[in-house]
């Protein structure tokens, strides 16, 4: 009997984001795999991209769309009740990890206006709710795409380099975590909520085109590292 399509489309969705998330660009010699959380000094910073699950605020500053969560009863348990554009009632995962890792206890919004300079020096993300790894995704929400998350990542890098000169960039860059976690919004939203797309593909088809278009970005990512870091 066959899988029903929604239990399919969301295996492949779980699969692909299990396959992106904790990415990191360089392995470290110096890393014990069997323990559970490494060491803090062996990563510097946590750099996340993607959609809500990893958007600590980016959207607030977004004048054109609507998707934010910087009002109640978001944030009800977070510090003080405050809604930050996180959709969570508290931390994201990004928050968890990053305080797991010993990197810090909240990931910041790249984005946000009262970042302090320092925060980049231990992280921050890009990430944009309601994008996806298809470019429509984001135009339908009027959100930043993964393109236009990975020209912020370049900015990004050259604030640190000013910051922290050359030889700290490229140990920073080198020796993060990245998280990527993309993809639901893609079939939930645009898949299955826009008629004229399922006129052009199947199920396969468009998972097909996600995939690929996650594996430009992680290739987008890698070469951009590589530019700027020695690798070898």
């Amino acid at each position: 009997m066959k899988a029903p399509l929604y239990s399919t489309v969301t295996c492949c969705v779980r699969c692909l984001l299990i396959l992106l998330s904790l990415c990191r660009i360089r392995p470290c010699s110096t890393v014990d795999t069997e323990k559970k959380v490494l060491p803090k000094e062996n990563i510097p910073a946590l750099l996340a991209f993607g959609d809500s699950i990893v958007d600590p605020g980016n959207n607030n500053e977004i004048l054109l769309t609507l998707i934010k969560a910087n009002f109640p009863p978001y944030g009800k348990d977070f510090e003080d009740g405050k809604a930050t554009g996180r959709f969570s009632n508290g931390r994201i995962p990004t928050d968890f990890l990053a305080d797991a890792l010993g990197v810090k206890k909240l990931l910041p919004a790249y984005l946000d206006p009262d970042l302090q300079e320092e925060e980049l020096l231990t992280g921050v993300s890009f990430a944009s709710s309601a994008c996806g790894f298809d470019p429509l995704t984001s135009r339908i929400f009027n959100v930043k795409s993964m393109k236009d998350q990975l020209n912020m990542f370049k900015e990004y890098t050259a604030k640190v380099k000013a910051m922290v000169g050359e030889q700290q960039t490229n140990f920073i860059l080198g020796n993060s975590v990245y998280v990527v976690v993309a993809g639901t919004d893609d079939i939930a939203n645009t898949y299955f909520s826009t008629p004229f797309i399922r006129d052009d593909y199947d199920v396969d088809s468009y998972t097909n085109l996600v995939r690929n278009s996650a594996s430009s970005f992680i290739e987008g990512l890698k070469l951009w590292t590589k530019d700027v870091v020695d690798l070898e």
